[in-house]
Protein backbone atom coordinates (compact mmCIF):
# COMPACT_ATOMS: atom_id res chain seq x y z
CA UNK A 1 0.00 0.00 0.00
CA UNK A 2 1.33 3.20 -1.23
CA UNK A 3 0.80 6.76 -0.40
CA UNK A 4 0.84 9.75 -3.18
CA UNK A 5 -0.21 13.77 -2.51
CA UNK A 6 -2.88 14.91 -4.04
CA UNK A 7 -3.46 18.24 -5.85
CA UNK A 8 -3.46 20.11 -2.43
CA UNK A 9 -0.53 18.45 -1.07
CA UNK A 10 -2.40 15.72 1.58
CA UNK A 11 -1.02 12.33 1.06
CA UNK A 12 -3.92 10.08 -0.28
CA UNK A 13 -4.10 6.05 -0.37
CA UNK A 14 -3.50 3.90 -2.85
CA UNK A 15 -4.19 0.15 -2.98
CA UNK A 16 -3.39 -1.58 -5.77
CA UNK A 17 -2.85 -5.58 -7.01
CA UNK A 18 0.54 -5.26 -6.64
CA UNK A 19 0.27 -4.06 -2.49
CA UNK A 20 -2.26 -7.12 -2.26
CA UNK A 21 0.14 -9.75 -4.29
CA UNK A 22 2.86 -8.76 -2.16
CA UNK A 23 1.08 -9.40 1.09
CA UNK A 24 0.04 -12.76 0.23
CA UNK A 25 3.07 -13.49 -1.01
CA UNK A 26 4.60 -12.49 2.43
CA UNK A 27 2.21 -14.63 4.18
CA UNK A 28 2.31 -17.82 1.59
CA UNK A 29 3.12 -20.28 4.44
CA UNK A 30 0.73 -19.23 6.71
CA UNK A 31 -2.12 -19.40 3.94
CA UNK A 32 -0.98 -23.06 3.11
CA UNK A 33 0.22 -24.10 5.76
CA UNK A 34 -2.75 -23.21 7.69
CA UNK A 35 -5.59 -24.52 6.14
CA UNK A 36 -3.72 -27.46 5.53
CA UNK A 37 -3.50 -28.26 9.33
CA UNK A 38 -6.64 -27.58 10.15
CA UNK A 39 -7.97 -29.79 7.05
CA UNK A 40 -5.96 -32.45 8.27
CA UNK A 41 -7.26 -31.93 12.06
CA UNK A 42 -10.99 -31.98 10.55
CA UNK A 43 -10.18 -35.52 8.69
CA UNK A 44 -8.59 -37.19 11.68
CA UNK A 45 -11.89 -36.02 13.55
CA UNK A 46 -14.06 -37.16 11.16
CA UNK A 47 -12.74 -40.79 11.98
CA UNK A 48 -14.34 -40.32 15.55
CA UNK A 49 -17.63 -39.62 14.36
CA UNK A 50 -20.15 -42.42 14.51
CA UNK A 51 -21.08 -43.10 10.90
CA UNK A 52 -24.91 -43.51 10.09
CA UNK A 53 -26.48 -45.38 7.74
CA UNK A 54 -29.55 -44.71 5.43
CA UNK A 55 -32.33 -47.43 4.82
CA UNK A 56 -35.03 -46.89 2.07
CA UNK A 57 -38.16 -48.29 1.11
CA UNK A 58 -40.69 -47.78 -2.16
CA UNK A 59 -44.05 -48.15 -2.52
CA UNK A 60 -46.97 -47.53 -4.06
CA UNK A 61 -49.86 -45.99 -2.69
CA UNK A 62 -53.57 -47.02 -3.46
CA UNK A 63 -54.72 -45.37 -6.73
CA UNK A 64 -58.11 -43.83 -7.05
CA UNK A 65 -59.89 -46.07 -9.83
CA UNK A 66 -63.45 -46.45 -11.42
CA UNK A 67 -64.53 -49.50 -9.68
CA UNK A 68 -66.69 -52.25 -11.53
CA UNK A 69 -70.01 -51.28 -9.30
CA UNK A 70 -69.58 -47.42 -9.58
CA UNK A 71 -69.94 -47.94 -13.65
CA UNK A 72 -72.96 -49.73 -13.20
CA UNK A 73 -74.13 -47.74 -10.38
CA UNK A 74 -76.78 -45.52 -12.64
CA UNK A 75 -78.36 -48.40 -14.18
CA UNK A 76 -79.69 -50.19 -10.29
CA UNK A 77 -81.92 -47.19 -9.80
CA UNK A 78 -81.89 -44.16 -7.49
CA UNK A 79 -78.30 -44.99 -5.26
CA UNK A 80 -76.13 -44.61 -8.61
CA UNK A 81 -75.18 -41.17 -7.58
CA UNK A 82 -73.73 -42.13 -3.95
CA UNK A 83 -70.28 -43.47 -5.29
CA UNK A 84 -70.18 -40.26 -7.20
CA UNK A 85 -70.31 -38.55 -4.07
CA UNK A 86 -66.42 -40.29 -3.21
CA UNK A 87 -64.32 -37.52 -4.28
CA UNK A 88 -61.09 -38.67 -5.58
CA UNK A 89 -57.64 -37.64 -3.73
CA UNK A 90 -56.06 -35.13 -5.76
CA UNK A 91 -52.60 -35.86 -4.69
CA UNK A 92 -52.49 -39.20 -2.84
CA UNK A 93 -48.62 -38.91 -2.04
CA UNK A 94 -48.99 -35.90 0.52
CA UNK A 95 -52.05 -37.74 2.36
CA UNK A 96 -50.26 -40.71 2.98
CA UNK A 97 -46.90 -38.68 3.82
CA UNK A 98 -49.45 -37.10 6.14
CA UNK A 99 -50.51 -40.73 7.54
CA UNK A 100 -46.82 -41.82 8.43
CA UNK A 101 -46.39 -38.36 10.23
CA UNK A 102 -49.08 -38.84 12.36
CA UNK A 103 -48.79 -39.11 15.89
CA UNK A 104 -50.88 -42.50 15.81
CA UNK A 105 -48.14 -44.22 13.50
CA UNK A 106 -45.71 -42.79 15.04
CA UNK A 107 -46.39 -43.95 18.61
CA UNK A 108 -46.96 -47.39 17.19
CA UNK A 109 -43.38 -47.36 16.07
CA UNK A 110 -42.17 -46.30 19.16
CA UNK A 111 -43.72 -48.76 21.18
CA UNK A 112 -42.78 -51.11 18.21
CA UNK A 113 -39.03 -50.42 18.14
CA UNK A 114 -38.46 -48.82 22.53
CA UNK A 115 -37.32 -45.78 20.55
CA UNK A 116 -38.08 -43.50 23.41
CA UNK A 117 -34.84 -45.84 25.21
CA UNK A 118 -32.59 -46.12 22.06
CA UNK A 119 -33.03 -42.47 21.73
CA UNK A 120 -32.65 -41.40 25.30
CA UNK A 121 -35.85 -39.54 25.36
CA UNK A 122 -37.45 -38.69 28.53
CA UNK A 123 -40.95 -37.98 26.81
CA UNK A 124 -42.76 -39.12 23.73
CA UNK A 125 -43.07 -35.84 22.34
CA UNK A 126 -38.95 -35.81 22.27
CA UNK A 127 -39.17 -39.20 20.61
CA UNK A 128 -41.46 -38.39 17.94
CA UNK A 129 -38.99 -35.45 17.34
CA UNK A 130 -36.10 -37.51 16.96
CA UNK A 131 -38.00 -39.88 14.96
CA UNK A 132 -38.97 -37.33 12.36
CA UNK A 133 -35.22 -36.07 12.11
CA UNK A 134 -34.29 -39.54 11.59
CA UNK A 135 -37.20 -40.11 8.88
CA UNK A 136 -37.76 -39.18 5.44
CA UNK A 137 -40.56 -39.43 3.06
CA UNK A 138 -40.17 -37.88 -0.53
CA UNK A 139 -43.22 -38.48 -3.05
CA UNK A 140 -42.18 -38.82 -6.16
CA UNK A 141 -44.12 -37.72 -9.92
CA UNK A 142 -44.07 -40.90 -10.65
CA UNK A 143 -46.48 -41.66 -7.94
CA UNK A 144 -43.97 -43.77 -5.73
CA UNK A 145 -43.43 -43.02 -1.95
CA UNK A 146 -40.10 -43.46 -0.36
CA UNK A 147 -39.13 -43.22 2.83
CA UNK A 148 -35.22 -43.44 4.26
CA UNK A 149 -34.48 -43.90 7.56
CA UNK A 150 -30.83 -42.93 9.17
CA UNK A 151 -29.73 -44.64 11.87
CA UNK A 152 -26.26 -45.62 13.53
CA UNK A 153 -27.14 -49.46 12.84
CA UNK A 154 -27.58 -50.84 8.95
CA UNK A 155 -29.80 -52.98 10.36
CA UNK A 156 -31.98 -50.99 12.19
CA UNK A 157 -32.30 -48.52 9.87
CA UNK A 158 -34.07 -51.21 7.70
CA UNK A 159 -36.34 -52.34 9.76
CA UNK A 160 -37.90 -49.16 11.15
CA UNK A 161 -38.26 -48.11 7.12
CA UNK A 162 -39.90 -51.37 6.42
CA UNK A 163 -41.78 -51.24 9.56
CA UNK A 164 -43.28 -47.74 8.25
CA UNK A 165 -44.64 -49.87 5.47
CA UNK A 166 -46.69 -52.40 7.83
CA UNK A 167 -47.95 -49.66 10.31
CA UNK A 168 -49.10 -47.50 7.50
CA UNK A 169 -50.98 -50.53 6.37
CA UNK A 170 -52.46 -51.22 9.32
CA UNK A 171 -53.74 -47.56 9.80
CA UNK A 172 -55.45 -47.90 6.54
CA UNK A 173 -56.93 -50.51 7.63
CA UNK A 174 -59.14 -48.49 10.10
CA UNK A 175 -59.83 -45.77 7.47
CA UNK A 176 -61.83 -45.56 4.42
CA UNK A 177 -59.21 -44.34 2.04
CA UNK A 178 -60.34 -45.67 -1.37
CA UNK A 179 -64.18 -45.23 -3.16
CA UNK A 180 -64.76 -48.85 -2.70
CA UNK A 181 -63.93 -48.57 1.21
CA UNK A 182 -66.20 -45.23 1.46
CA UNK A 183 -69.07 -47.11 -0.40
CA UNK A 184 -68.94 -50.20 1.37
CA UNK A 185 -69.35 -48.58 4.72
CA UNK A 186 -71.38 -45.77 3.56
CA UNK A 187 -73.84 -48.76 2.92
CA UNK A 188 -73.46 -51.55 5.36
CA UNK A 189 -74.83 -48.60 7.78
CA UNK A 190 -77.49 -48.14 5.79
CA UNK A 191 -78.07 -51.73 5.10
CA UNK A 192 -78.07 -51.88 8.74
CA UNK A 193 -80.79 -49.43 9.33
CA UNK A 194 -83.00 -50.60 6.77
CA UNK A 195 -82.80 -54.19 8.43
CA UNK A 196 -83.83 -53.29 11.75
CA UNK A 197 -86.67 -51.22 10.25
CA UNK A 198 -88.31 -53.86 8.20
CA UNK A 199 -87.91 -56.21 11.17
CA UNK A 200 -90.25 -53.35 12.61
CA UNK A 201 -92.25 -53.19 9.99
CA UNK A 202 -92.76 -57.45 9.72
CA UNK A 203 -93.51 -57.04 13.22
CA UNK A 204 -96.30 -54.58 12.89
CA UNK A 205 -97.97 -56.66 9.74
CA UNK A 206 -97.91 -59.51 11.57
CA UNK A 207 -99.70 -58.07 14.18
CA UNK A 208 -102.80 -56.94 11.83
CA UNK A 209 -104.10 -60.46 12.50
CA UNK A 210 -105.26 -60.40 8.82
CA UNK A 211 -105.40 -63.59 7.13
CA UNK A 212 -103.90 -64.89 3.98
CA UNK A 213 -107.95 -65.11 2.31
CA UNK A 214 -107.52 -61.33 3.18
CA UNK A 215 -104.87 -60.79 1.42
CA UNK A 216 -106.26 -62.51 -1.86
CA UNK A 217 -108.91 -60.05 -1.79
CA UNK A 218 -106.65 -56.72 -1.33
CA UNK A 219 -105.07 -55.76 -4.50
CA UNK A 220 -101.89 -57.21 -2.98
CA UNK A 221 -99.81 -56.36 -6.19
CA UNK A 222 -101.02 -52.61 -5.96
CA UNK A 223 -100.02 -52.03 -2.94
CA UNK A 224 -96.57 -53.80 -3.57
CA UNK A 225 -96.05 -51.77 -6.68
CA UNK A 226 -96.76 -47.91 -4.78
CA UNK A 227 -94.45 -49.14 -1.85
CA UNK A 228 -91.20 -50.07 -5.01
CA UNK A 229 -92.54 -46.42 -6.00
CA UNK A 230 -92.04 -45.00 -2.40
CA UNK A 231 -88.48 -46.67 -2.03
CA UNK A 232 -87.43 -45.65 -5.42
CA UNK A 233 -88.58 -42.42 -4.82
CA UNK A 234 -86.52 -42.00 -1.69
CA UNK A 235 -83.64 -43.69 -3.10
CA UNK A 236 -83.19 -40.46 -5.32
CA UNK A 237 -83.68 -38.42 -3.17
CA UNK A 238 -80.74 -39.61 -1.71
CA UNK A 239 -78.87 -39.87 -4.98
CA UNK A 240 -79.89 -35.94 -5.50
CA UNK A 241 -78.67 -34.38 -1.87
CA UNK A 242 -75.31 -36.11 -2.73
CA UNK A 243 -74.91 -34.76 -6.38
CA UNK A 244 -75.74 -31.59 -4.66
CA UNK A 245 -72.42 -31.87 -2.97
CA UNK A 246 -70.19 -32.10 -5.95
CA UNK A 247 -72.21 -30.89 -8.63
CA UNK A 248 -73.88 -27.27 -9.53
CA UNK A 249 -77.73 -27.33 -9.83
CA UNK A 250 -76.91 -26.40 -13.45
CA UNK A 251 -75.33 -29.54 -14.45
CA UNK A 252 -76.80 -31.77 -17.12
CA UNK A 253 -76.19 -34.89 -14.47
CA UNK A 254 -77.80 -32.89 -11.64
CA UNK A 255 -81.46 -31.55 -14.13
CA UNK A 256 -81.17 -35.42 -15.09
CA UNK A 257 -81.80 -36.58 -11.77
CA UNK A 258 -84.44 -33.80 -10.62
CA UNK A 259 -86.26 -34.65 -13.80
CA UNK A 260 -86.27 -38.68 -12.47
CA UNK A 261 -87.16 -37.98 -8.93
CA UNK A 262 -90.14 -35.81 -10.60
CA UNK A 263 -91.44 -38.66 -12.72
CA UNK A 264 -90.90 -40.97 -9.67
CA UNK A 265 -93.31 -39.07 -7.73
CA UNK A 266 -95.92 -38.46 -10.69
CA UNK A 267 -96.06 -41.69 -10.88
CA UNK A 268 -96.45 -42.19 -6.87
CA UNK A 269 -99.17 -39.77 -6.73
CA UNK A 270 -100.96 -41.59 -9.98
CA UNK A 271 -100.68 -44.76 -8.05
CA UNK A 272 -101.75 -43.55 -4.94
CA UNK A 273 -104.86 -42.22 -5.98
CA UNK A 274 -105.74 -45.23 -8.09
CA UNK A 275 -106.06 -46.82 -4.85
CA UNK A 276 -108.78 -48.69 -4.31
CA UNK A 277 -111.60 -47.34 -1.39
CA UNK A 278 -114.47 -48.19 -0.03
CA UNK A 279 -115.77 -50.33 2.55
CA UNK A 280 -113.53 -53.12 2.45
CA UNK A 281 -110.49 -51.54 1.55
CA UNK A 282 -111.80 -49.60 4.76
CA UNK A 283 -111.78 -52.31 7.06
CA UNK A 284 -108.28 -53.49 5.58
CA UNK A 285 -107.36 -50.20 5.82
CA UNK A 286 -105.16 -51.13 8.54
CA UNK A 287 -103.34 -54.02 7.15
CA UNK A 288 -103.05 -51.91 4.12
CA UNK A 289 -100.93 -49.34 5.16
CA UNK A 290 -98.52 -52.10 7.40
CA UNK A 291 -98.33 -54.21 4.27
CA UNK A 292 -97.16 -51.06 2.38
CA UNK A 293 -95.02 -49.98 4.52
CA UNK A 294 -93.45 -53.66 5.02
CA UNK A 295 -92.63 -53.60 1.18
CA UNK A 296 -91.55 -50.06 1.57
CA UNK A 297 -88.49 -51.06 4.14
CA UNK A 298 -87.89 -54.19 2.27
CA UNK A 299 -87.57 -53.14 -1.33
CA UNK A 300 -84.95 -50.71 0.57
CA UNK A 301 -83.22 -53.07 2.22
CA UNK A 302 -82.87 -54.98 -1.31
CA UNK A 303 -81.28 -52.42 -2.96
CA UNK A 304 -79.15 -51.39 -0.13
CA UNK A 305 -77.99 -55.09 -0.01
CA UNK A 306 -76.95 -55.08 -3.61
CA UNK A 307 -74.56 -51.80 -3.23
CA UNK A 308 -73.01 -53.04 -0.61
CA UNK A 309 -72.45 -56.63 -1.96
CA UNK A 310 -70.53 -54.85 -5.39
CA UNK A 311 -68.83 -52.66 -3.00
CA UNK A 312 -67.20 -55.66 -1.17
CA UNK A 313 -66.44 -57.30 -4.18
CA UNK A 314 -64.68 -54.38 -5.18
CA UNK A 315 -63.15 -53.54 -1.93
CA UNK A 316 -61.47 -57.06 -1.96
CA UNK A 317 -60.34 -56.74 -6.07
CA UNK A 318 -58.43 -54.40 -5.11
CA UNK A 319 -56.14 -56.01 -3.22
CA UNK A 320 -53.07 -54.96 -1.04
CA UNK A 321 -53.94 -51.47 -0.05
CA UNK A 322 -49.80 -50.55 -0.13
CA UNK A 323 -47.68 -51.81 -2.49
CA UNK A 324 -43.39 -52.15 -1.80
CA UNK A 325 -41.62 -51.83 -4.59
CA UNK A 326 -38.31 -51.97 -2.99
CA UNK A 327 -38.02 -53.61 0.88
CA UNK A 328 -35.35 -51.83 2.86
CA UNK A 329 -32.23 -53.61 2.60
CA UNK A 330 -29.52 -53.04 5.39
CA UNK A 331 -27.25 -50.79 3.43
CA UNK A 332 -24.15 -51.29 2.76
CA UNK A 333 -22.04 -48.25 2.87
CA UNK A 334 -22.50 -45.39 5.87
CA UNK A 335 -24.05 -41.54 4.43
CA UNK A 336 -22.43 -39.76 6.75
CA UNK A 337 -20.36 -38.11 8.26
CA UNK A 338 -18.05 -37.83 4.36
CA UNK A 339 -14.88 -36.95 5.75
CA UNK A 340 -13.64 -35.85 2.44
CA UNK A 341 -16.45 -33.25 2.18
CA UNK A 342 -15.90 -32.31 5.64
CA UNK A 343 -12.04 -31.81 5.31
CA UNK A 344 -12.08 -30.12 1.70
CA UNK A 345 -14.78 -27.12 3.60
CA UNK A 346 -13.00 -27.25 6.66
CA UNK A 347 -9.57 -26.28 4.76
CA UNK A 348 -11.18 -23.47 2.42
CA UNK A 349 -13.06 -22.21 5.27
CA UNK A 350 -9.50 -21.65 6.99
CA UNK A 351 -7.64 -20.47 4.11
CA UNK A 352 -10.65 -17.67 4.09
CA UNK A 353 -10.24 -16.82 7.47
CA UNK A 354 -6.67 -16.39 7.06
CA UNK A 355 -6.52 -14.39 3.65
CA UNK A 356 -9.00 -11.57 5.60
CA UNK A 357 -7.01 -11.45 8.81
CA UNK A 358 -3.67 -11.14 6.76
CA UNK A 359 -5.21 -8.02 5.05
CA UNK A 360 -6.97 -6.89 8.02
CA UNK A 361 -3.11 -6.89 9.61
CA UNK A 362 -1.59 -5.57 6.90
CA UNK A 363 -4.63 -2.69 6.98
CA UNK A 364 -4.36 -1.77 10.36
CA UNK A 365 -0.01 -1.82 9.70
CA UNK A 366 -0.74 1.02 7.31
CA UNK A 367 -2.63 3.08 9.24
CA UNK A 368 -0.20 3.13 11.86
CA UNK A 369 2.57 4.49 10.21
CA UNK A 370 0.22 7.23 8.52
CA UNK A 371 0.00 10.22 10.78
CA UNK A 372 -3.94 11.27 9.71
CA UNK A 373 -5.19 7.71 9.61
CA UNK A 374 -3.35 7.06 13.20
CA UNK A 375 -4.84 9.91 14.14
CA UNK A 376 -8.49 9.21 13.30
CA UNK A 377 -7.63 5.73 14.69
CA UNK A 378 -7.05 7.09 18.28
CA UNK A 379 -9.63 9.21 17.93
CA UNK A 380 -12.46 6.19 17.52
CA UNK A 381 -10.78 3.98 19.85
CA UNK A 382 -11.21 6.84 22.37
CA UNK A 383 -14.91 7.39 21.28
CA UNK A 384 -15.28 3.64 21.12
CA UNK A 385 -13.60 3.01 24.83
CA UNK A 386 -16.07 6.46 26.01
CA UNK A 387 -18.90 4.30 25.21
CA UNK A 388 -18.63 1.42 26.57
CA UNK A 389 -17.73 3.16 30.15
CA UNK A 390 -20.82 4.23 29.64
Amino acid sequence: MTTAPDPHGQPKDEISLLDLLQVIVDNLRLLVLGPLAVGILALGISFLIPPTYTAKTQFLPPQQQQSAAASMLASLGGLGGLAGAAAGLKNPADQFLAYMKSVTLQDALIERFKLQDRYDTKTKVDTRTALTSNVRGVGGKDGLISVEVDDKDPQFAADLANAHVDELRKLLSKLAVTEAQQRRLFFEKQLTQAKDKLTQAEIELKATGVSGSVLKSNPASAVAAVAALQAQATAQEVKVGAMRGYLAETAADFKQAMTELANLRAQLAKQEKDAPAGGAAAGQGDYVTKYREFKYHETLFELFAKQYELARIDEAREGAVVQVLDAAQPPERKAKPKKALIAIIATLATGFALLLFIFIRQALRNAGSNSGTALKLATLQASWRKALGK
